[in-house]
Formats: structure tokens, sequence, C-alpha cells
């Protein structure tokens, strides 16, 4: 091997050395007992009030960082919208009610509105019985309009096509996207009955009951399909432990319009109301609407998309933020165009950043450890800082980190969003340290055995909490 090429192999392994040996002894055996290269890890601790990062690993390479992304959109949405941000769903009624009766349509336009759950669309349909609304003649018209988005695959991420982490966005969207179903076992099998009656769905249950000590992994046994193409019957086959006994298990069955459209005719019909004719989907007319409903604020919506990690809300407030920017229909090159602009705004350097669709769920996205470091300090620096962190999972005490770092001296003391897919594993946010200083913590991996990652994690957080190098 010619001199000039051993000299530069030795260079880089002592470059390698010394960036190991800056970096906390216990994280890096961490790493190596995981087999994760530090090659294929980014890190950022850095003070609040600090001018210069305490660790800076890797910190401007473009890693994939999964749900962490939401940092991001969620950064960029208090920013451009407020925390007082709502999304109005407007209804219309083609007629006068008369004696309760509604000769006509009931328009429903939707702008994005991500928090319509059950009990929120019960609300809605409240207010239309107020206005002494019982029983319409006509059919429902659905405008869905405000986004613009391709046709997609919910199936192509990971082929768990009735997952409902893979529900796509839609300006009308019904308990995010989501049909409850109840399996209930019995003597004569096991019984699937939806929480909200689905008209002219038909639930068949295959499911073989079987007699086992445990319920590990009841989901993993279920195999729910249609049995043809119109989605008029969902048949689930499989096999189902009777020491299960009675579970919830929530599916993403249909298209955003075709839920909402389901849902609000079952609890239209639970409430004694009638819905004589088809649903269609339409432009809503120009006039003003007759009922605008308006949904939760978005501090309130943000604690919910963060702390549980909610795709599809991270995927409306991305569309929104276009569409608010640049006026509507919304598209997914909107929304990103809004998200740089928010970041620029502050000084943010987003080279390194690549958006899909906000939420974290993609193959492509991509955003470096010295973005969120910039972003979390900006955030700081914000009005609305308190409303930030407090969307954020806290260690050990709820959201997705409600079972980890449990018996950690920092449980409590950090505001940290998490991110998994198969081969990225994050952890970003803010650490309250033994000292009581707020502090950065980024830690990106993208790396066949990302899902090893969680003990490095916990080895770097408590080092930061201890606070015991400054």
């Amino acid at each position: 091997m010619p001199v000039s090429r051993v000299l530069f192999v030795l260079c880089c392994l002592f470059a390698a050395v010394a960036r190991a040996a800056e970096l906390p002894p216990a994280f890096v055996d961490a790493l190596k007992r995981a087999a994760i290269p530090l090659d294929h890890v980014a890190v950022v601790v850095q003070g609040l009030d600090d001018d210069t990062p305490r660790l800076s690993h890797q910190a401007e390479a473009a890693l994939n960082p999964a749900s962490v992304m939401k940092l991001v959109t969620s950064f960029a949405a208090l920013d451009r919208l407020g925390p007082n941000y709502t999304w109005t769903t407007e209804v219309w009624a083609d007629g006068v009610p008369k004696d309760g009766v509604l000769d006509g349509d009931l328009i429903v336009r939707g702008n994005g509105d991500p928090t319509l759950t059950l009990e929120r669309m019960w609300l809605l349909q409240r207010e239309l019985r107020a206005r002494g609304v019982r029983a319409i003649r006509g059919g429902l018209v659905l405008d869905t309009s405000r986004f613009e988005l391709p046709e997609a695959d919910p199936g192509a991420f990971d082929g768990e096509r009735f997952a409902p982490y893979n529900a796509p966005a839609g300006a009308l969207v019904a308990n995010f996207n989501a049909v409850m179903l109840r399996l209930k076992p019995g003597d004569a099998g096991v019984e699937i009955v939806p929480d909200v009656v689905l008209p002219g769905v038909t639930l068949t249950s295959k499911l073989a009951l079987v007699e086992t000590a445990g319920c590990n992994g009841w989901r993993d046994a279920l195999t729910p399909g249609f049995a043809d193409a119109a989605n008029a019957e969902l048949v689930v086959a499989g096999r189902y432990a009777r020491a299960c006994g009675e579970q919830t298990w929530p599916l993403a069955l249909f298209a955003p319009a075709a839920t909402f459209d389901a849902l609000f005719r079952g609890l239209w019909a639970e409430s004694g109301g009638t819905l004589a004719g088809a649903t269609r989907l339409a432009r809503a007319p120009e006039t003003p609407p007759w009922l605008r409903f308006e949904s939760e604020p978005l501090a309130d919506v943000l604690r919910r998309l963060n702390k549980y990690s909610n795709n599809l809300m991270a995927k409306n407030l991305f569309l929104t933020l276009g569409a608010e920017a640049y006026g509507g229909p919304a598209t997914p090159e909107k929304g990103a165009h809004a998200v740089r602009d928010a970041l620029g705004h502050h000084g943010i350097a987003t080279g390194k950043l690549v958006l899909e669709n906000g939420s974290g769920l993609s193959r492509i996205e991509r955003v470096s450890a010295a973005l969120l470091n910039q972003l979390l300090r900006a955030a700081w620096r914000s009005p609305w800082f308190s409303e930030f962190e407090s969307t954020l999972p806290v260690a050990a005490l709820d959201g997705t980190l409600r079972n980890r770092f449990n018996d950690s001296p920092a449980t409590g003391s950090a505001h940290l969003k998490t991110g998994t897919l198969r081969d990225a594993n994050a952890l970003a946010g803010v650490v309250l340290t033994a000292k009581g200083r707020r502090v950065v913590f980024v830690m990106l991996v993208n790396d066949k055995n990302a899902a090893r990652a969680h003990a490095a994690q916990r080895a770097l957080l408590e080092w930061t909490w201890a606070d015991d190098v400054r």
C-alpha cells in the first residue's frame, strides 16, 4: 500500500478515535453493544443559553428522523399560525328545515380539521339538531376541495393497508380516519361489532377461537380484508385467544371522505335522525355557510399530535400550512415551501431538509441534528416556547415515552419527541438538568440495528441530565 494511502487511513482512524473520545463512554459502549457504527449516529447537546454545543457528532449529516420530523412541522405551525389557530368545518342546508325536516341536501365542506373525533362529530350533529334538523330527505354532499392530493396506496409504505398510522390526509377527516371494531369471544365464536354502525358494510368473522394461556400479540394473528371491490363486506380471518376477552381494534378501512360519510350516518342514526339520500362529492355553494364548527385550538392539537405521534394530524397540519401561506387548494409542495419559509424567518439553514408530508412517516424525509438544535433554540427564544415544550412526551410519564426511562434519574425532566422506523430511531427535545439548566438534546440513528439504540439513548440522556462535566 502506498505511504500516502497508509497515512490517509491512519488519519481517518485517529479522527474516529478522537470523535469517540469526546462522546460519553457509556454512550459509545452502548452503541458498540448494539452493533451501531458511530458514523450512523448524529448527536447535538447544547445548553439553550450556551453559544456552542457541549457535544456535536456528525451534526450536519442528513438523516431520516422518523417522527421527530413532527418537531419541524409543529414549530412552523406555531410560528406561522399561532397557538389559537382553529380549523372550521362549514355546513349548508339546501332548503329551510320545517317541522324537523330538511327537504334538500346537507352540504359539508372540510378545511382540514384533524380533531373531528366521534365526540366532536356528535357535537357537530348536536348543532344541526339545535337548528331544527331531525330528518334529511336529500343526500349528503361532501366538499373536499381544500386539499389536492395525488392518489396513494395506504399500504405502500409497509404493506399495512388498514393500519391507522398509514391513514392518508384529507380535507374532511373523521375520527383520524379510523373505525373502531370490538372483538367479543363467545360460545358461537368471535363476534365483530363496530362502535358506530357502518351503513352498507357487513362484518364477517372467520376467526378461530382458540384456548391459550395468554393473549400476547393478538393483533398479529388477525387478517382483515374486503371480500369485494365495493368494500361492502369486511372479512376478518385468523386466530383469536379466548383469554384475550373483549378487545377494541382500530382500522383505517376507507378513504377519508368515505369514513366521514359512514361515521356521520352512523352517529346521526344513533341519535334518531334519518338521512334518506345518497352521498356525493361536489363543491359547496359560494354563499355564507349555515353553520361553522370550529376545531380545538392548535396548541391543544399539537399536544395530541406530538405526545402520541399522530401521523394524520401532522399531515393535515403540513398541508394546512401550505394552504394558509399560498392559498388553496393545499398541496404537499405548498406545505414544504411554507415550512421552509418559517424556518428561514428564524435564520435556520434548510439545505439538509427534505420534506414529503411533514409527519416523518417517509423513507425520503431528511433533517440534520444541527437543524433540530437550531430549531429548538429558536423555539426557546419564541413567545410560544411553553406551548411548544408542553406538546412533547415527558420521560416515563406520558405519550410515547410513558414506558421508557421509568427508573432513570431523568424521569420527568425531559420533554422529548420520539421517532421510530424500520432503520431509524430518533429522540430530540429539551432536558431540564440536575443543575436546573435547560439543554437541547438531539440523537438520530440510521442503521439496520436502529431498533437496538434505546440503551445508547438512555446513556446519553442520563449524561445530559447529570450536567456534571460543564
